[in-house]
């Protein structure tokens, strides 16, 4: 084989090497920022889970404190559970969102979120329909299960942050 026939074979297997080379480089390079571009989206959705359910657990401590009242006001906690029933759509609204972007391990945390709410307002409602009835018959029992699902439904939170950070944290 003659010397140029050689540095032309040479260059040919150089070139198709590095041409190679920049498609495998720019797939990772391409995984590398769709894995990038995910984390952000589930850590936008988380954050906006967490501030939505924060807003709203404000709004049901000033029911469930306007309801401890040995006199309740009753338009004071109408307006107020008003506003919770608000803050409560927009948990559900965000919560949906975190379910979509997932993964599953994290949505899962995120139902039992989910009940845990459901069953500290269930007992926040039949506060409320008792203040509105004049009955105080259960009003201790009635605050001891709001303060043990408080407790329930916290826990529930730190699980999901706990969820959240370790999948934000995976290099996917």
């Amino acid at each position: 084989m003659d010397s140029g026939l050689a540095a032309l074979l040479g260059a040919a297997v150089g070139s198709a090497t590095t041409i190679a080379a920049a498609i495998v480089n720019g797939r990772a390079q391409a995984r590398s920022q769709h894995a990038q571009w995910s984390r952000q989206h589930r850590r936008d959705a988380y954050a906006r889970y967490l501030s939505a359910l924060h807003d709203r657990d404000i709004a049901m401590d000033a029911v469930l404190a306007a309801l401890r009242s040995d006199q309740p006001d009753l338009p004071d906690i109408d307006e107020k559970t008003g506003h919770f029933i608000t803050l409560a759509r927009e948990v559900h609204r965000a919560v949906e969102v975190v379910i979509l972007e997932g993964p599953a391990s994290v949505a899962e945390v995120a139902e039992r979120v989910t009940a845990a709410s459901g069953d500290l307002s269930h007992a926040m409602r039949r506060m409320v329909e008792n203040a509105h009835a004049g009955d105080t018959t259960r009003k201790a029992e009635d605050i001891a299960l709001a303060a043990e699902r408080e407790r329930t439904l916290y826990q529930a939170v730190k699980d999901f942050r706990l969820a959240a950070r370790s999948v934000i944290g995976e290099a996917t």
